[in-house]
This record gives C-alpha cells, structure tokens and sequence, in this order.
C-alpha cells in the first residue's frame, strides 16, 4: 500500500482530511508544514485544532522553538525517521502538508549538498535581490532559467551551494535521492470562491484565537530578520499595525489578501507538479474526499 500525501492551498481543509483518512484505515499524521514546527505559536501557524490532534496521533509539529531555522532537509530526515516509526507500531502515516519544498523534498528528493550556512546567509541578506539573481545568472544559467527573479529563498540556497561546493546547484539535480516508500499524492481543490470564504473565515477565527497577541510576542523579542517565523503571514502585517504603520482593520485585510495570494501561488505550484491525483471537495465533505483517498489507496490499477 502505498502512503498517502495530501496536498493542496492553504485553507482548503487538508487537515480534517487527513484525519478522516488516519481514522479510517488505522493511520497516524504527519504535518509537513514549514511553519507548524515551532512550538508555542499556535494561531499564526494555523496548526491543526486540539480536536483533530485528539482524534489520532500527530507528528512533526511543536518541536522546534520558534527563533530556530528548520529546512526542507531536517524535515526529509524526521519524516524519514517517523514514517519507520509509524510502519513499525503496524500504523499507516498519512503525510499532509501545503508546503512546497517539504512536498518536494518527498516527491522528488533531495541531493546530498551543503547544509545552511548562516555567515554567507547572512552577507547574501544585505544584497538586493536583483544584484544576486544576477550573479546567479552569471555562474548557474540553467538555475537562473528556473527560479523567478524575485525568489530570493531559492536565489540565495543556490549561491550557498556554489559557494560551499564551487559547484553550481544544477551540477546535483537529477541526482536526488527518492522518498523510500511509494507515495500516493493527493491534492485537494475547491471552487475558488469557497476557497475564498474559507480564508476569510479562518482569518477571523485566528484573531478570536489571539494572533495579535501572538504577534505582540514575537515584536518584543529581539530575532534575527532572517529568522523564518517572521515572514509568517499574519505576524509581519500585525507587525506593521503593532509599529502604529497601520489600522488593524487595515492590518487585517491585508492578511486576507496575502492568505490568497499565497494560495493562487501554492495552486500554480501544485498544478505543475506531475503525478498528483486531484479532487475537487466543492459541495463535499471531509470524510467524502477522505473515503475516495482511500479508495485510491486500495486501487492496484
């Protein structure tokens, strides 16, 4: 049987059904989202509720602090490392994220380069991008083709390895090494308006949670500005309207929009990856879409 990876935008219920699938074929989840690591902030991650994780077991979430840096390869290898565990209780993981890189980095792997350098991190962050993606384009063209002008994460891991290795980051694609058990991917879509109405509705539960006193925690504690927490969605625009720079209804609206940007970028991302499964949950409910997960799963075709 092959294990199940559910994906999908933000807000498109994921989560609950994940634990419908777990609950149903003996299962136990594992988050692969680059944000519910950290531990303590609950609401501005948008973690699973305390009833799913009463529901079945979770992993991979509340076991980083928050000022840490975890990246896609720590996360291959706990995946790794929990999915043997799960296997081995005679349990079924039920892997679900929306997290780009995570996602690839079970689906296509990941090459044996460099791990993060925090002193060229840290002189690559007082360049502008332009300048960097520039550079790219000088010492790795066929990188330069891949990775937007703008994408100064992607940007910035490829002149760290070139700098490490002295080799560009392209000279290691093709040679990645696969997830070791067969995945079924899954993503999972909605009529874009219900998309919609489903952000705007988590926003509003996430304040109601306390994400502006999420935010206040974090504004008060000297980070490092690369530190990934910081670019959450939800903490920088509450940032701005804690330094008096916006209303919080300004503030707000604004969250809601980045929420669906954010969401058209996972989809694009999502749709251009090949191999998925797609279902539409407009009209459906959680446990409808996770009974077809499970009929996919026992599909031998």
């Amino acid at each position: 049987m092959k294990i199940p990876l559910i994906v999908g935008p933000t807000a498109v219920g994921k989560s609950e059904i994940a634990v419908e699938l777990a609950e149903m074929i003996g299962g136990e989840v594992i988050s692969a989202d680059a944000r519910a690591v950290y531990h303590d902030l609950d609401v501005g991650t948008a973690k699973p509720s305390c009833e799913l994780r009463a529901r079945v077991p979770h992993h991979l979430l509340d076991f980083v602090p928050w000022w840490e840096r975890y990246d896609a390869v720590r996360f291959r290898r706990d995946c790794e490392r929990v999915t043997q565990q799960i296997l081995g209780r005679g349990k079924v993981p039920v892997i679900v994220g929306g997290s780009t890189l995570y996602v690839r980095a079970l689906t296509v792997g990941l090459f044996g380069g460099p791990g993060a350098s925090r002193e060229i991190r840290a002189e690559l962050s007082q360049r502008p991008v332009e300048e960097l993606y520039m550079e790219l384009r000088r010492i790795d063209p066929q990188a330069a083709a891949k990775i937007r002008p703008n994408d100064r994460v992607r940007i910035v891991r490829a002149l760290e390895v070139y700098y490490l290795t002295g080799k560009p980051i392209s000279h290691f694609w093709g040679k990645e090494k696969p997830f070791p058990w067969p995945l079924l991917v899954v993503g999972i879509v909605t009529d874009r308006s219900e998309l919609y109405r489903r952000i705007v509705a988590r926003v509003e539960e996430m304040f109601s949670r306390g994400l502006l006193n999420e935010a206040r925690i974090l504004l008060r504690t000297k980070l490092p500005a690369d530190v990934p927490i910081l670019r959450t969605i939800g903490y920088e625009e509450l940032f701005d309207y804690l330094r008096g720079q916006l209303s919080l209804e300004a503030a707000k609206r604004r969250i809601v929009a980045n929420t669906k940007a954010y969401a058209r970028r996972q989809l694009v991302w999502f749709r251009n990856e090949p191999g998925i499964r797609w279902l539409d949950r407009t009209g459906r409910s959680s446990r409808e879409v996770a009974q077809e997960i499970r009929r996919l799963l026992g599909d031998k075709g």
